[in-house]
Formats: structure tokens, sequence, C-alpha cells
């Protein structure tokens, strides 16, 4: 095979392997930008492939129009991403006039045939047996060269300014930016003298894939937070400082810089021994943490306030990819250990009021979590409230049955668990979970692991708590929620007083609340369609037992439904 043809064969190929990579990579949280960089150079590489393996002009031309696809748009896309790397915002109106000077461009050499402004002539000449097309430039050419420069000036003055200007972009970033900005424009107005029929080009595309792999995987390490909640954790009490494995600094949010003003002066990826006052704080603290190798805590105290400091491994999907700093105002818990020592006759009330407190925070952290859980479907919106005031209207109904002793901590447990039931889905898939319509077969099945998977978790979560008796409910809740009394449920196929009594409470509320409301695949039913289902369903898909209570409750379900809508 002519060696020329094979090596830009290897280089579309390898193209496409690296934008399957980044495909495997892929977080919803990246520049849309580098998305369409790696569809982009498999296209333009393509177009290479094609365009010196044309037999004739006319195909020639029609491959140099996808080749410029790619050379067009690349140059405006890799501002784009330097600027967005940089933190620097393009306003709508800049962005509307880069492309709009783009597409013009492009269009020039699409519609060439119409309006030679881009090529005056193209002819066909043969290079080592190649056809290689013989052009005369017109002023878009002009425009196109103009075009690129703008854009690289664009960048490395963005580049320039940060490193100088802005603390909170890493220089790690700025270094990988640079390197393919110079090479790619070295490349591509010196490419003429160095072969008629070797472009270098591709190789410098698949050259800048390699750096933004490496790129978006040093990404993931600067992100202090889930940007799902990252105004929570910029405005919010709660102080997180970062730091990878060789204690270079990463990032921290605004409550640890007013805690620890020296981060404001701390250069991204600088190391903690930088900054004097730092190495007598957090970096004795991570060095603690590394010779006990457990989650540790420490307060600091700071005007007149006591703080929290807690050190633990820094993850990255199931890898450890630095240490994380947690910062809670602790200057309560401290004062009520001295009052604790003064007050003796105080103790009681004041526990009373700190136990509250923690137990709602406790509350308020299960159905935050939840309500995560919830934020990413797109189906279920409300859906953890409306089970939960469900199953509280049954549990109502159940202690008024003399007949049966319900265990007041039964009732309260329950009703505490039952947001928690579907926290599973937080390990299924995005693109299964957020799907506007029915699951297929193989969808279905990944679906149904979330109930083993909420249980897991859950048992996680309340692995340390005192109260052994909720984190079972709350299990089971999460566990068996989708069994069914004849036995046809999952995940394991329970049957009976088999399932957990929690477990068949949820199980009404939950199918109740799917019945009336609204998915993506369905409308909500009419209350009395839904009731069918239900009664239907009661010694078969759910206990028999429960029927009357079921009954009894479903006033004021179909109140409670009301007032939502």
């Amino acid at each position: 095979m002519n060696p020329v043809l094979l090596y830009y064969d290897i280089t579309f190929a390898v193209s496409v392997f690296l934008m399957m990579v980044y495909a495997l990579r892929w977080h919803k949280h990246f520049d849309v930008h580098f998305t369409l960089v790696f569809i982009l150079i498999p296209l333009t590489n393509l177009g290479y492939t094609l365009l010196y393996r044309a037999e004739s002009i006319g195909e020639a031309i029609t491959a140099n129009k996808l080749v410029y696809v790619g050379g067009c748009y690349q140059p405006m896309l890799l501002s784009l991403i330097v600027l967005s790397m940089c933190h620097i915002r393009v306003k709508r109106w800049m962005l509307a006039l880069m492309m709009s000077l783009t597409t013009s461009v492009y269009l020039s050499v699409a519609l060439n045939e119409r309006s030679p402004m881009f090529y005056q002539s193209v002819k066909a000449k043969y290079v080592n047996g190649i056809l290689v097309m013989d052009k005369t430039y017109g002023i878009m050419h002009n425009v196109f060269y103009a075009m690129v420069v703008l854009y690289f000036y664009i960048s490395i003055v963005a580049m320039v300014y940060s490193y100088f200007a802005k603390k909170d972009v890493s220089r790690k970033i700025l270094y990988l930016l640079f390197a393919p900005e110079i090479v790619a424009v070295m490349i591509f107005f010196l490419k003429k003298r160095i072969s008629e029929t070797i472009e270098l080009v591709p190789l410098v595309f698949v050259m800048t894939q390699i750096i933004y792999l490496i790129i978006i995987h040093r990404i993931c390490l600067y992100d202090v937070t889930d940007t799902a909640i990252d105004s929570l954790v910029q405005k919010g009490s709660t102080g997180l400082i970062s730091f990878d494995l060789k204690y270079n600094y990463l990032g921290s949010n605004e409550t640890a810089k007013r805690i620890f003003p020296e981060l404001k002066e701390l250069t991204v990826d600088k190391p903690i021994s930088a900054d004097h006052k730092l190495s007598e704080t957090a970096l004795v603290w991570l060095k603690e943490f590394i010779d006990d190798q457990k989650y540790d805590s420490h307060h600091y105290d700071l005007d007149g306030r006591t703080y929290l400091i807690n050190v633990s491994f820094l993850y990255d999907g199931n890898h450890k990819r630095g240490f994380q700093f947690t910062i809670t105002d602790d200057t309560l818990v401290v004062e009520n250990m001295k009052y604790q020592e003064e007050l003796n006759s105080e103790l009681d009330a004041k526990v009373k009021e700190k136990t509250a407190h923690i137990v709602e925070m406790h509350n308020n952290l299960i159905m935050s979590m939840a309500m995560m859980v919830e934020s990413r479907d797109k189906s279920t919106g409300g859906h953890i409230m409306r089970t939960s005031e469900g199953v509280r209207l049954l549990i109502e109904e159940i202690q008024k049955d003399e007949e049966v002793e319900l265990p007041e901590e039964f009732c309260r447990c329950i009703i505490k668990a039952a947001p928690m039931h579907d926290l599973g889905k937080i390990a299924v898939d995005d693109a299964i979970l957020r799907k506007p319509g029915r699951f297929t077969d193989e969808e279905y099945a990944i679906m149904k692991t979330h109930a083993a998977e909420g249980a897991r978790i859950v048992h996680k979560i309340l692995e340390n708590t005192d109260d052994e008796y909720f984190k079972e409910i709350a299990e089971n809740v999460a566990h068996y929620h989708h069994e069914r009394w004849d036995g046809s449920g999952y995940p394991e196929g329970l049957s009976g007083d088999d399932i957990p009594l929690e477990a068949r409470i949820m199980a009404i509320a939950d199918v109740y609340d799917a019945l009336v409301s609204k998915r993506v695949y369905k409308e909500k039913m009419s209350f009395e369609e839904a009731d069918k289902i239900i009664m239907e369903g009661m010694g078969k898909h759910f206990d028999k037992a429960l029927e009357k209570y079921y009954v009894s409750a479903r006033p004021k379900l179909e109140e409670y439904y009301r007032s939502l809508d």
C-alpha cells in the first residue's frame, strides 16, 4: 500500500479511537466544545483520507469540503475551549460574530463552484501517482488565513492573561493548552514547504485529541463538588478544600477561603508548603491522616469561632485522586461541652436541643440526598415527597386498628425511611434514568438493579448510626419495595410474609403514586382507574391484609393529590 495513503488511514483510525475513548470518559459537566472537537477531528481526517484517494477532480473537491469543516470550525472551537478553561465568559453577541465569520468562510469553500471566491481555479495534477489539487486562491482564502490568526491570537492572549492574573486557573492545563496551539499554527503555515501529498494537520489533530484527553482527566480533580449543588457549596456554611496526592492545591469554595484567607493567594497546583501558615496547619493534618490511613478530624479556632476540619480522601469514581477537607462551624458543639462541665443543671435541656438539631440535620440530609437522586430523573419529579405522604396516611390508618399493635418506633422509622426507597437510582446511568419513554428489556433489567443497590447505599450511609432499628427498616424499604405478594417481584422474588411489612406498605404508596402521576411515557390516571388497579392487585401484588387500611386511607390520598394540582 502507498505509504502516503497508509498515513492518512492511520491518522483517521486513531482519531476515531480517541473519539471513542472520550465518549467513555464523557461527563455531563464537560464543556460542549470538547465534544464538538472530538467529533470534528475524525470527520476532518476522513476528509483527508478521501481527498488523497480521489480519482477525479470532482471527488477531490468534495473531499476537500469535508476537510475544511474541521479547517474552518476547529480553530474557533479551540479558542472557545481555551476561553472556557481560563474562566473567561464569551458573550452571546461575540459568539454569534465568531460563528458568522467561520460559517461565511466555510460557505465560500462549500459553494466555490457557484462563486469562486475561495479558489479562483482548481485543476488536477499527479504527484507520485496521487491526484493533487492545483489551486489558485481567491480573496476568501486570505480571509481564512486571517481568521486562523485571529483565533490563535485570542487563545494566546487569554492564556497569557490567565497565567499572570488568574490564580484559579490551573497552570498545568495552561501548559497543555498552549502546546497544540503553537504546533497547529506552525504546521498550518509551513505544511506547503514539507510535502504536497503529506499533510501534517491530521497528525496535529490527533495530538490535540490526546492532549485534550489529558486535560479532561485533570479537570475532574478541580471540581470541588458536583455542579448540581454548586450554588449550595459556594454559598453554604460548609467549607471545602481539595489537594492532590502530592499535596498540591486544587481548589476551594468561598466559605473555606473566608476561614483560611491565605487560600486566596495560593495558586492552583502550587504545593501547600508554598504558604507558611498552611504548612503549619493543613500540611500537618494531611500527614497525620496519611500516617493513620483513616478518617481524621481537627479543631481550628479563628475569631472566636471553632471549626471542625474533617480530612478524607478525594475520589474520582472508585479511584483515590487526592484529599478533601470538609470544614464546618463547630462552635456550638464546643460551647456545649463547656456548658456540660460548668452547668450540670442545664445538661438535659441542652442535650435535647442539640439532639433535636442533629436529628433535623440527619433528616434533612436524607431528604436532600433523595431529592438529588430524584433530580436526575425527568419523569418522577416530587415522587419522594408524595410517596412519603402516602406512607404516612397508610400508617395513620393502621394505628387506628385496635387489633394491631404497631410499635410507635416502627411508625416513626418507616415514615422517615420512605424518602430513601429509590436511592439506588443514583447508580443507574443517566441515559436510562432520564430516557423520555419506555425502557427496553435490557434497560429495564438495569433499572431493576436500583433496589439492591439502594439497600447497599442505605447500609453504607447508616453504617455507623446508633439507630439499628431505623437502619434495618430503611434497608428493607429500599431493598424490597418492588417485591410482590405472589413472588413475581424483584430483586429477590420474595413472597407473602417473607416480605418485610415496611416494604409491603411502601409498595402500595409507590405504585399508587406512579398510577395517579404523569410520567414521560403516560398521562396520569384518574383516582377511579388507579383504585381499580390497586384493588385488583390485593393478594397478588400487595398484601391482602393491608387492603382495609388502603380503603380507609383512600379519601385522604385523593384529597392530598388534588391539593397538588
